[in-house]
C-alpha cells in the first residue's frame, strides 16, 4: 500500500492552505521580526532562529490578500525549500495553522484553467478535506524569488 502525502494545512483570510510537510522545518510563534529596508512590502524581515537569520514573508500579501495584524494565531512556518543553487530556508507567516493531516483523495486536482492573466501557477494541485477545498502551494513557485534574499542572510 502506497503511502498518501502529508500536509500542514493552514489558514490565511478564510482560505485553507495546505504545504507538504516534508518541507516544514518547524511552525513558530510570531516574534520580533527585523525589517529590511527597502523590502517589498511582503518581505517582513528577517528573524533569529538559533543562530541563522531567516527572511519571513507574508503569506497574505504574497497571494494578494490585505494585511491583517498579528493575532495569538498567527504563526511563521521554516521551510526548506529547494532552491536554484541550493537549499533555501524561508519563514511563511501565516494567520493560523491548523493539522498535519492527509487530504481526502490522493490525488489533487489541477488548478483551473480559466483564461487571462491569472496563471495558477503558485498551485501544485486542489485537494478536499472534510468537504472544503485545500489549496495545495507550489512553495518554489511562490517564493522562489526570496531566495536571493536568503543566500545574503
Amino acid at each position: 500500500m502506497a503511502e498518501r502525502a502529508q500536509y500542514v494545512t493552514l489558514g490565511v483570510a478564510e482560505e485553507l492552505f495546505a504545504a507538504p510537510v516534508e518541507k516544514v522545518q518547524e511552525i513558530l510563534d510570531m516574534r520580533p521580526i527585523a525589517r529590511l529596508p527597502q523590502a517589498p512590502a511582503n518581505l517582513l524581515g528577517m528573524i533569529d532562529v538559533r543562530g541563522q537569520g531567516i527572511p519571513v514573508v507574508d503569506l497574505r500579501l504574497t497571494l494578494g490578500l490585505p494585511a491583517a495584524p498579528d493575532n495569538e494565531n498567527t504563526r511563521i512556518i521554516v521551510l526548506a525549500l529547494a532552491g536554484q543553487d541550493g537549499d533555501l530556508r524561508l519563514g511563511l507567516r501565516a494567520d493560523r495553522v491548523f493539522e498535519v493531516t492527509i487530504l481526502d483523495e490522493a490525488d489533487l486536482d489541477p488548478p483551473p484553467a480559466v483564461s487571462g492573466s491569472w496563471s495558477g501557477r503558485c498551485i501544485a494541485g486542489i485537494g478536499r478535506r472534510n468537504g472544503r477545498f485545500v489549496t495545495v502551494l507550489d512553495l518554489e513557485r511562490l517564493l522562489g524569488a526570496f531566495e536571493t534574499v536568503t543566500e545574503a542572510a
